[in-house]
């Protein structure tokens, strides 16, 4: 259990996620980051010199990656201070923001920042030397489609680890076409009046499109709509599957920022000190090979015992769901209602998974959502590769 560590209130920006190969397409993820950050900074009126420390999440390697956090530290302003690259595939945010956290709880950092950014789109094609190949033949690799499609230890493609686990608890193909329709309706709610939710958080994006021309991106980009009808419709992507490309979500580009601070240094960066967002705890676990959606259970629930509450204490989940299973694996595990229960306002089920700020924006979400309701418990959880998951609790008061 955690005691030291806050984010200030406003404290946190996510961009717009747009579908790959959109309008960020040939952007350099960590530099468009970079600007962003560094462009909401200034309009908060926030000094970049009050960070002492940074992390950089990012799991799809950009040119010249390998200065990666003291790189994007100095772009968004704060060049003094040095910075750390987080990879944990898609819990790189929870990862950060825990890390951020550890450093503030152990004294070490008063005001860390995580800057999280992914670019799915033309992502790198990577060549390693083989001399002892026919010929010195090469090794290649797609750095994304390749690890989608196989893990080297598993040896499945993460889209089967959901079919395994549906198969195991008796997941049906209704149930994940009720949940992705239910998601979609939820993310409409956060449209709501000139999307008036996700203005509360939602910064945009400036994109170079020629030396003179520039394009502000502020809204999601590539939502596809979702009826009954269109999803009864779709082929399941593996023969027997229960998971359609409506029940998946879609690779995707964005990037987000989170301050971290202890708790006099959180009210001086906050918009309204009488709010206060704790980090209270964090959970991890690792399943059997394959069974990559199982992990999110066991992973909520020691975040939920280091937290010292039940899952009924908790009044917004928020959960990173690129199958359906996902969700109603783990409302099934904690008793709660997967329809109403989770994620209202939006999901990467449906806004995309860009995997470094794919967490992020989502504990940004269940944060303001838990102020419009007055406060309370947030659980954040969701999968990544490796058959592993990570999850934290948050209380807002």
């Amino acid at each position: 259990m955690l005691t030291k560590a806050y984010v200030p209130y406003k404290g946190y920006f996510s961009s717009p996620f747009a579908r790959w190969q959109g309008s960020m397409a040939n952007e350099h993820a960590i530099v468009l980051a970079a600007e962003t950050a560094k462009r909401w900074l200034a309009e908060k009126n926030l000094d970049p010199k009050v960070f002492d420390y940074f992390y950089l999440g990012m799991t799809v390697h950009q040119l010249q990656g390998f200065y990666g956090g003291p790189w994007a530290a100095a772009m968004t302003g704060a060049a003094g201070v040095p910075g750390l690259l987080v990879s944990q595939a898609c819990s790189t945010s929870t990862v950060a923001i825990f890390s951020a956290a550890m450093g503030v709880e152990s004294g070490l950092f008063s005001a860390p920042f995580c800057l999280m950014t992914d670019r799915c789109s033309n992502g790198p094609h990577a060549v390693w030397p083989n001399p002892g190949g026919p010929g010195a033949q090469v090794i290649s690799e797609n750095w994304l489609m390749d690890n989608f499609n196989k893990d080297p230890w598993a040896g499945q493609a993460m889209i089967k680890t959901a079919e395994n686990v549906a198969k195991e608890e008796g997941i049906t193909r209704k149930e994940c076409d009720e949940v992705s329709l239910h998601r979609y309706r939820q993310y409409q709610d956060a449209l709501a009046n000139d999307r008036e939710f996700q203005k509360r958080y939602m910064y945009p994006v400036m994109i170079k499109l020629s030396k003179k021309q520039t394009l502000m991106l502020d809204a999601d980009e590539g939502i596809m709509e979702t009826t009954a009808e269109g999803l009864a419709g779709l082929r399941p992507v593996l023969p027997e599957g229960v998971h359609t490309f409506g029940a998946q979500t879609h690779p995707a580009d964005g990037n987000c920022g989170i301050i971290v601070a202890a708790r006099d240094q959180a009210k001086k960066l906050s918009a309204d000190p009488s709010v206060e967002i704790q980090i209270v705890s964090y959970g991890y676990a690792r399943v059997k090979p394959a069974f990559m959606a199982a992990a999110v259970y066991p992973a909520a629930q020691m975040a939920l015992d280091r937290a010292k509450i039940k899952a009924k204490d908790i009044k917004t989940i928020k959960t990173h769901n690129p199958f359906a299973a996902n969700d109603v694996f783990l409302a099934r595990k904690l008793g709660v209602d997967v329809m109403n229960g989770m994620n209202n306002y939006g999901s990467s089920l449906i806004f995309g998974h860009p995997q470094g700020p794919t967490g992020g924006r989502l504990i940004i979400e269940g944060i303001e959502e838990l102020v419009l309701k007055g406060g309370g418990y947030l659980l954040f959880a969701g999968c990544a590769a490796g058959d592993t998951a990570a999850a934290m609790v948050l209380k807002i008061s």
